[in-house]
C-alpha cells in the first residue's frame, strides 16, 4: 500500500488508520487471517502481511473512499436536492438544530480542513 507502519503498533489500528476502514472491517479482516486482536505488527509473519497488503490493494480505501463521498455530494448538488444545498451553503445537514451551536457544522461541511475553508 506505500505505508510504513512502526513494528509496535497494533495491527487493528494500523488496518483502522486507512479511510474507509473502521473497527468493524478491520475486525473482520484480523479474523479471516486469524490475527490476535492485540497483536502488533512486529509479531505478524511475512506472509501474512503480504495477504494483508493483497486483500487491502483490492478494497476501496483511501482516495477512491473520498472520490467517491465527493462524488455522492457533487450529484445531491447537481440535482438541487436540500441535502445537497445545504452542503453547498454549509449548514448542519443531518437534521440538527441551527438556530445556535452550528460552528462544527460548519466546519465539517468544508472541503479542507486545513488551513484553506473551502465549501464542498
Amino acid at each position: 500500500m506505500g505505508v510504513n507502519f512502526h513494528e509496535k503498533k497494533l495491527v487493528k489500528k494500523a488496518l483502522e488508520s486507512f479511510y474507509g476502514l473502521g473497527p468493524q472491517l478491520s475486525a473482520r479482516i484480523m479474523a479471516k487471517y486469524t490475527i490476535h486482536p492485540l497483536a502488533r505488527l512486529g509479531g505478524v509473519p511475512p506472509k501474512t502481511v503480504t495477504a494483508l497488503t493483497a486483500e487491502l490493494s483490492t478494497m476501496t480505501i483511501e482516495n477512491d473512499a473520498r472520490r467517491i463521498v465527493q462524488d455522492n455530494i457533487k450529484r445531491l448538488r447537481d440535482m438541487g436536492t436540500y441535502r445537497g444545498r445545504r452542503h453547498a451553503m454549509g449548514l448542519p445537514v443531518r437534521g440538527q438544530r441551527t438556530r445556535t451551536q452550528i460552528e462544527t457544522a460548519k466546519k465539517l461541511n468544508c472541503l479542507e480542513r486545513g488551513g484553506t475553508h473551502s465549501k464542498i
